[in-house]
């Protein structure tokens, strides 16, 4: 067991040793209720579980600790090398165990989303008739990869990525537990801030960084020294831990002033259309393991306070990237990101639209805009008011489909507003076409 990996080594032995997924881990969840085992947890909720999230969050874990308890036998297989016949060939084996030892069976698929319908199909006798416990893990949304009886046979239990809070106490735990390092190393504090913002939430890749780490480490222990243990332990630096994951510590606090210093830039850039800097930027904060999630809520803002009616088509852009970085995640999100940043970027720019809906929101906040006009209120307060139907009394809303341009000349703003005058279109990109039309349109809406 100790030339195994330090990540398979310091594998939670209990549900106390778990970090993360508090969650999905509370008293009383249909997944603690698996783990704990009993009499209760086959009768209350499924009996089978489909583990989503991101690598690195426990779902191997989860599935041996639902193995350990009440001496359940552990099969594990990857839908990346296995068939059909290895899933018969586990389900024969499981009704063996449990008609000769009384012996039930989880089943770790890994990957699942990766079964085609037929493989999945496979599953659900055993799943059915409690022949296996099915532990399924994937990275993708269980909606659209896994079919639906399958799902209604399972409870599905969304774990997330470990907050750097969690993932320092993974790695403060390797180094001292007996089954990790056994305090035969300590880390400096911007070497542990380095690994545990390159982890990005992984507790898989926290261990294995921590491991390299210490490998360089004690390569360049004296000779004569020996090896580290508690009395005379190894220090790990930020070299060792840059050297072991051969890339340079980014400066970058996401809690501090530098996560605010590089966004501001990046959005500064974007709407200085300077495509390189806003590359840079968006790289800096992708390597420091910000969430992508982050990057693109403030490129869908910039598409809008930015460029807005100059390429509308840059707000389609970001939504969509918006979008794709939630279902695809890292490290292929940095390809969606990186095109929307150059969309922004070469897009021309315009914050008409910005100052415009600026303007109105002060007018509220400073007390103006009275009465709704009579003809533009709701059917039954203009029934009361004497003011309902389409046309009629010199008070009546006028139906702008029933002219001949589709705009019909009528006050729509209230009294006090009436000659408000927000949005000034700029002569940039698309709504330079915007000018002509909407000087006419305001002149025949007010009457002029």
């Amino acid at each position: 067991m100790a030339s195994a990996p330090l990540a398979v080594r310091m594998r939670p032995r209990s549900i106390e040793e778990v970090r993360g997924q508090r969650d999905a881990l509370r008293p009383g969840s249909p997944l603690r209720r698996l783990i704990e085992g009993g009499a209760g947890a086959g009768r209350i909720g499924a009996s089978s579980a489909i583990l989503w999230g991101p690598p690195g969050t426990g779902k191997t874990t989860l599935a041996h600790l639902v193995a350990s308890s009440a001496g359940r036998r552990f099969v594990e297989l990857s839908a990346l090398t296995a068939g059909v016949k290895d899933v018969r060939a586990v389900m024969e084996a499981a009704t063996r165990d449990r008609d000769l030892y009384q012996r039930s069976t989880v089943l770790f698929l890994d990957e699942i989303h990766r079964f085609s319908k037929a493989q999945q199909d496979a599953l659900l006798h055993g799943v059915e008739e409690g022949l296996v416990t099915l532990i399924a893990a994937t990275t993708e949304n269980p909606s659209f990869s896994v079919i639906a009886p399958l799902l209604s046979r399972s409870v599905l239990v969304t774990l997330t990525s470990l907050t750097d809070e969690e993932t320092e106490e993974v790695i403060r735990a390797a180094l001292d537990d007996e089954r990790g390092l056994d305090g035969g190393f300590t880390v400096a504090e911007d070497a542990l801030a380095h690994l545990v913002r390159m982890a990005g939430g992984d507790a898989r890749r926290a261990l294995t960084a921590l491991e390299a780490a210490a490998g360089v480490a004690l390569d360049d222990r004296p000779a004569g020294r020996g090896l580290p243990d508690r009395a005379d332990p190894a220090p790990i630096t930020l070299t060792h831990a840059e050297q072991a994951m051969e890339v340079a510590a980014v400066r970058y606090d996401r809690a501090g002033g530098q996560h605010y210093d590089v966004a501001s830039a990046f959005i500064k850039s974007m709407r200085g259309s300077d495509v390189d800097a806003a590359l840079h930027y968006l790289a800096r904060m992708l390597e420091a393991g910000e969430d992508p999630r982050f990057i693109a809520r403030r490129i869908v803002i910039s598409a809008s306070e930015e460029i807005a009616m100059a390429d509308p088509t840059a707000l389609q852009t970001a939504v969509a990237a918006m979008h794709a970085v939630a279902q695809i995640g890292m490290p292929e999100a940095r390809l969606i990101l990186a095109q929307a940043v150059v969309h922004n970027c070469l897009a021309p720019k315009s914050n008409a639209v910005y100052a415009a809906i600026g303007e109105a929101i002060a007018d509220v906040r400073a007390g103006k805009g009275g009465a709704v006009p009579a003809p533009l209120r709701g059917t039954e307060t203009a029934r009361r008011a004497g003011t309902a139907g389409r046309t009629g009394s010199p008070g009546s809303y006028v139906y702008a489909h029933d002219e001949a341009d589709s705009v019909a000349t009528q006050q729509y703003l209230p009294d006090d507003l009436v000659d408000a005058d927000y949005y000034h279109p700029k002569a940039r990109g698309f709504e330079e076409r915007i000018i002509e039309r909407w000087a006419w349109l305001r002149s025949r809406l007010r009457g002029r």
